[in-house]
């Protein structure tokens, strides 16, 4: 299992409130630049240290758990932090297992994974949506927090984010969509019903956290109404969870070039794309 020593901070309770900072739109785009700095510092780090860390991002749709994913993954290594975002089951998905297509995507050693909806689709979208029996519901609410923990011992971080927005913001947001053609492909007939569920989404997230809010892998919840505010807040978070450092590295010094000279081909060789735009 991970160490505070291997750069992993147990949980601890809430402490009391600090004042936030408030920043203009320039303000956040430089604080943002600063996080994801660090963020690359804790890639390094998670390759030094032969890190295995899993980021859960879940909550109501709208409520950006996209966004907030491409600010995190913006300036760090694929082959590092990747993120995974499965689509509907297939049919022999559908006799697995229930956890067994999340398993396949874990991470090894040096990696970060963060997944854009993960095994909690059957205590919300499932169950809501009745794409899964009572039984495997409950069976679900029964085992999901062993499997967490079974997680754990195998030496993974596992964090977890409720991004909570509220209705009146997520009514604003669906009826923006509706005049994006750039977002309207996120309305789908599911997410219309959800928006028609409402409550029924409440009251399954409240049970899920009756369930899964434990305190070996504790739910974080964060203010998803205003996105910028949310981003800096989930990703500072994220940073304070796992300490680390500068990871000790040779200077990097640019070899030198062949000195060998060299005729390229001439355009009319190759197929170029049509220069249909300059900028500046």
């Amino acid at each position: 299992m991970a160490t505070v020593e291997d750069g992993w901070h147990r949980p601890t309770p809430a402490g009391p409130e600090i004042e936030p900072r408030k920043l203009d739109k320039r303000g956040y785009e430089k604080e943002l630049e600063r996080l994801q700095v660090e963020l690359v510092r804790l890639q390094d780090w998670t390759v030094y240290k032969g890190l295995k860390i899993v980021v859960v991002f879940e909550g109501r749709d709208t409520a950006g758990k996209g966004g907030t994913i491409k600010r995190i993954t913006e300036k760090t290594n694929p082959r590092v932090v990747r993120t995974v975002a499965l689509g509907t089951p297939t049919e022999r998905e559908r006799t697995q297992w229930y956890f067994q297509r999340y398993v396949a995507h874990l991470p090894a050693a040096g990696e970060i994974v963060l997944f854009d909806r993960s095994w909690y689709n059957r205590a919300g979208v499932e169950h809501v949506m009745g794409f899964c029996t009572q039984n495997e519901y409950e069976e679900f609410m029964r085992t999901c927090p062993q499997f967490e923990r079974d997680l754990l011992r195998s030496g993974i971080i596992l964090i977890k984010y409720w991004l909570s927005v509220s209705d009146e913001e997520q009514e604003r947001r669906f009826k923006a969509r509706l005049n994006d053609p750039a977002k309207q492909w996120k309305l789908s007939g599911m997410d219309l019903e959800a928006r028609r569920r409402w409550v029924d989404y409440a009251e399954a997230k409240d049970d899920m956290f009756a369930y899964t809010d434990t305190r070996e892998s504790p739910w974080y919840v964060v203010e998803a109404d205003d996105k910028r505010t949310m981003r800096l807040n989930l990703i500072s978070h994220l940073l304070s969870l796992i300490p680390h450092e500068d990871v000790p590295r040779e200077k990097i010094k640019l070899p030198p070039r062949q000195s060998r000279a060299y005729v390229r081909p001439p355009q009319s060789d190759q197929n170029y794309v049509p220069a249909r735009y300059r900028v500046g």
